[in-house]
């Protein structure tokens, strides 16, 4: 696969050094917030993860190749197209053959990080099991993803439009450990609590960096859920956005709105509805988990 991927050479270095790396995904640049707003959000992680002593090493792929660390003016190209198709697993080979570009989802930043050898990655919130899944099946490749690739995803566990319980029976059944970084609940994005527990919570950095170690020792292939709440002074009052969201994902359903773009309408319509106060929460969360996924990286390392 090597001759596939472009990796920067700073990121290539580091990995060399055995260094610290955190990987972040390209859709939530290019389909996550608008423009400009995607752009600052994009740099800052970059910023966090730095200042923490890891290097950053955002994944998309330009031209057909698959690029692990975009430089500044990649980045910008990814926030300024926001019609930059996703990339999911089974878009890799299309979008490759045809010299495309695709904006990495959290199942192929999974994949093409492993390739590369990276082993943790930050983004905001993973797929999982829609509502009424068990009839129509519409569950993210993120689960799949998991079950078969052995990267730390740190998140703000899974997003609030998802049935939580189902995709964490669907996450125990393949066997993927689910923990929590100093939170017994299960997030749900916007907020702190989905009323689901986590498995283990681990209070400190070396013990989650130890059992992530430990689980590579033994080869278990599947990857690690770590539930990192979005900051209490940033999360959303539940009631509030749940009912903003159930109404968005009813019309969604109504429009006849399918597949990846589900996400991307909902997102919009609690922008708009919440008065961007669903904008403000995203980036929190997602500058947290680039914080800690950092600082993972680093406890790793020893």
């Amino acid at each position: 696969m090597r001759n596939l991927l472009r990796i920067n050479p700073e990121v290539q270095e580091a990995l060399g050094n055995n260094q610290p790396v955190v990987a972040l995904e390209s859709t939530i640049i290019s389909h996550g917030f608008s423009y400009p707003e995607n752009l600052n959000m994009a740099l800052e992680c970059d910023r966090i993860i730095r200042a923490e002593g890891a290097i950053p090493a955002t994944i998309g792929i330009i031209e057909g190749e698959i690029v692990i660390g975009l430089t500044r003016d990649e980045i910008q190209m990814f926030a300024e197209n926001r019609e930059t198709p996703k990339c999911s697993r089974r878009d890799v080979p299309t979008i490759i053959s045809l010299k495309q570009n695709g904006a990495t989802t959290v199942a192929t930043t999974m994949m093409f990080a492993q390739m590369a050898g990276i082993k943790v990655f930050a983004t905001g919130g993973i797929g999982g099991v829609h509502f009424n899944g068990e009839n129509t099946m519409d569950i993210s490749a993120d689960l799949e993803e998991l079950a078969n690739t052995n990267v730390a995803v740190v998140c703000s566990g899974a997003k609030s439009i998802l049935d939580i319980p189902r995709t964490l029976e669907y996450l125990e059944t393949k066997g993927v450990p689910v923990v929590g970084y100093q939170t017994d609940a299960f997030p749900d994005f916007y907020t702190r609590d989905s009323g689901k527990k986590v498995t283990y919570n681990f209070k400190n950095m070396d013990d989650l960096a130890q059992m992530v170690h430990i689980k590579n020792q033994l080869n278990i292939k599947s990857g690690v859920v770590i539930a990192n709440p979005i900051p209490e002074e940033s999360a959303l009052e539940p009631s509030f956005i749940r009912k903003l969201i159930q109404e968005a994902v009813t019309e969604a359903a109504t429009k006849g709105i399918e597949g990846n773009k589900v996400t991307p309408y909902i997102l919009s319509v609690l922008h708009e509805r919440s008065e961007g106060k669903s904008v403000v929460a995203n980036k929190a969360l997602v500058f947290n988990n680039s914080k800690v996924a950092a600082q993972l990286a680093v406890a790793m390392t020893k």
